[in-house]
């Protein structure tokens, strides 16, 4: 059930009603039918607002109408076509000058004349209409298409500035929802670019103890042989874990060191379908579903296949991984885009492509720190993985973005990458 909106009743209202008791109480002479007559556009004014939303679509037609046959009932009861009152049926005419366009204006405004110059009828067989009547009855209803002209321009013209301003609002709206966008953008690229100068100098001061440790655990190994097996085992276990430091010092330079990009135009719903595949091979027993939307003309991206793929693979990985073996749905989306984040002029074409899944999700307060050097929510893990995608979407010119999933499910991660077109 909806909420009903009650009227409130302001000083305007208290207002109207002086005006209309000022408009009773003269002429006392006059039956009572003016003044109860009276008393209904009152009321209806007052509630006139609430009458048109529940009347529906028609309900600004109702309201002309209504105020059209009031307005005839007191010009009838107080002395016909020469009634003083006649002004009364400005009220239609200003109603419907208020709420239609200017052919609907003109045309209420007729038929309010029309309903004006009926009370001429019954004075026809009883009286001659001279021609200073005629002129005088004229110009009674050029007044009426006057005042309904000069109050819908009036009107036309506020809700055409009421529409600027709304417009302009929206648009400010939405530039400082970029401009937030940007900053967050600056923030996380100056925190990359400052963790990663950290990470190249720990890198290569790590590497040359790591190669001493490794050469002397190989050393033990060949010199001991199977003379004693436990210490042969132990100085095997020093190489492994050297090889595994090793590889992470590789992937803290991956993350330091500017990219290399060898650009050329791709089809980049072949590259995500190939990654997917191989991704989907690394997990043949899991019950995911994967859905896939491409749109059609999708232009060229000009990108490094191979990085590209790196970043693809790590979010697909992900978003296997968020399941831990259980059901779940990923579901894919490809579609054209025209970018003016950052952009001063015009907007830049590319693709948007993404991955949306249904597991237990990203809460909100961790979403701008995902993508930090050695931030990460698995118990084993480096948390270099969406930092060295996000350096390489950067370095591509384009942007990634973490989301709430577009189905209205409860739970759930959406990631969004642009790239621009080649």
């Amino acid at each position: 059930m909806r909420e009903r909106e009650h009227h409130t009743f302001v000083w305007m209202d208290l207002l109207w009603l002086v005006f209309l008791a000022g408009l009773a109480v003269l002429d006392p002479i006059v039956e009572i039918h003016k003044q109860l007559t009276l008393l209904a556009i009152g009321v209806f004014q007052i509630f006139e607002r609430q009458f048109v939303k529940e009347a529906g679509p028609r309900g600004r037609a109702y309201s002309v109408v209504i105020k059209i046959l009031l307005a005839t009932l007191v010009v009838s009861h107080t002395g016909g076509i020469n009634s003083s009152y006649y002004l009364i049926y400005f009220l239609p005419v200003v109603t419907a000058a208020m709420d239609f366009g200017a052919l609907g204006t003109l045309a209420w405004t007729a038929i309010t004349s029309l309903a004006y110059c009926s009370h001429l009828l019954p004075a026809l067989p009883e009286y001659e209409l001279a021609w200073v009547d005629v002129t005088e009855l004229v110009i009674r209803n050029l007044f009426f298409f006057l005042a309904a002209i000069v109050i819908n321009r009036f009107v036309t013209e506020n809700r055409r500035q009421a529409l600027r301003y709304q417009l302009l609002a929206e648009t400010l709206a939405d530039t400082n929802r970029r401009l937030e966008e940007a900053q967050a953008e600056a923030r996380r690229t100056d925190r990359l670019a400052a963790l990663g100068q950290l990470s190249a100098g720990l890198a290569h001061e790590l590497r040359n103890p790591l190669g001493v440790i490794k050469g002397s655990a190989e050393m033990l190994t060949k010199k001991l042989k199977s003379e004693e097996p436990l210490t042969s085992e132990l100085a095997n276990n020093i190489s492994s874990e050297v090889n595994r430091l090793n590889a992470l010092v590789t992937r803290f330079l991956d993350f330091a060191r500017p990219s290399q990009l060898a650009k050329q135009p791709e089809d980049i719903s072949a590259l995500v379908d190939r990654t997917l595949k191989e991704v989907h091979d690394r997990y043949p027993d899991d019950p995911v579903v994967v859905e896939r939307q491409y749109a059609n003309g999708l232009p060229p991206v000009s990108i490094d296949v191979e990085l590209c793929e790196r970043v693809f693979t790590n979010l697909f990985m992900n978003a296997y991984e968020a399941f831990a073996g259980a059901e779940g749905r990923i579901h894919v989306t490809i579609s054209e885009m025209n970018d003016s984040t950052g952009m001063r002029e015009g907007a830049r074409r590319g693709v948007l492509i993404e991955i949306e899944d249904n597991g237990p999700g990203i809460p909100v307060d961790l979403r701008e720190q995902i993508f930090n050097p050695f931030f990460t929510t698995k118990k084993s893990g480096t948390g270099l993985g969406l930092s060295i995608v996000s350096k390489i979407v950067d370095d591509h010119r384009g942007w990634i973005r973490v989301s709430d999933p577009h189905s209205g499910q409860p739970k759930g991660t959406c990631f969004k990458v642009f790239l621009p077109g080649a």
